[in-house]
């Protein structure tokens, strides 16, 4: 345990140096709620007010951002650049690395999360969720869930360079259908229909229920399933074929 809370220090520390990380990760979700919400904060969107309705989906934009896109990029490039081979050959067990990196991820999520719900408070008057233990239940289901599939994904991935452009051809797409920015209500059929299969479109449900309508966690037992399930497809993934060493060594 003394080792897993020496790592976890490291890695905050390694997360706060990063600029380009913390810029696309954590601060580019709060820059396009601000965006957004000036841009159409004041509209009703599916009968919600609709800052309270983007700010709701911009947790799920920050959950994708944070701990799946983050996440994947910063394994790629420390495995190909030999560093997780070498973290490998040190006395620190490989769980303790592993929790370390995915509890910093979910502390870097927790900030993005607080940081979201108070520009919502202090620029668009978003009223403060009712049920805080739903809503902190609901995000940390999404947060463990994404970084298990952000795990899984850097199997797939080969190059350090190649990172940053095979996560965004996914996460960005997937953010958007899934309604992170704007109501499926007016998306075409084929659209809804990928929808209906992605992760992230039930957790934004989840969360605007839990924020907007006042339900509660255990209310959603589906969603809660289907979120599941993604998550547990990318730990097998992770364990099953998580690599140390560089692709091309």
């Amino acid at each position: 345990m003394r080792l897993f809370v020496h790592e976890l220090r490291t890695q905050l520390r390694l997360y706060s140096r990063s600029r380009e990380l913390a810029f696309f990760t954590f601060l580019l979700p709060l820059i396009l709620f601000v965006l957004l919400g000036s841009v159409y904060g004041d509209d009703t969107i599916d009968g919600f007010d609709g800052s309270s309705y983007l700010e709701a989906g911009m947790l799920g934009y920050g959950v994708t951002s944070v701990a799946f896109a983050g996440l994947a990029i910063f394994i790629v490039i420390r495995r190909e650049s030999g560093i997780l081979k070498r973290v490998r050959a040190t006395p620190l067990p490989a769980w303790a690395y592993i929790a370390a990196v995915i509890t910093a991820t979910l502390v870097a999520y927790a900030l993005n999360t607080a940081a979201v719900l108070a520009l919502g408070r202090l620029l668009f008057d978003v009223p403060l969720p009712p049920h805080w233990l739903s809503l902190a239940l609901t995000l940390l289901l999404g947060a463990l869930t994404f970084a298990a599939m952000g795990l899984g994904l850097t199997v797939a991935i080969r190059s350090a360079e190649g990172a940053s452009a095979a996560v965004n051809a996914i996460y960005l797409p997937m953010a958007f259908i899934s309604g992170s920015f704007f109501s499926q209500h007016s998306f075409p059929q084929f659209l809804r229909a990928i929808a209906d299969v992605l992760p992230l479109t039930y957790f934004i449900r989840m969360t605007r229920d839990v924020m907007l309508q006042g339900d509660e966690f255990w209310d959603h037992a589906g969603d809660i399933a289907v979120v599941a399930a993604w998550g547990a497809v990318g730990a097998i993934i992770a364990l099953s074929r998580f690599r140390w060493a560089p692709s091309q060594g």
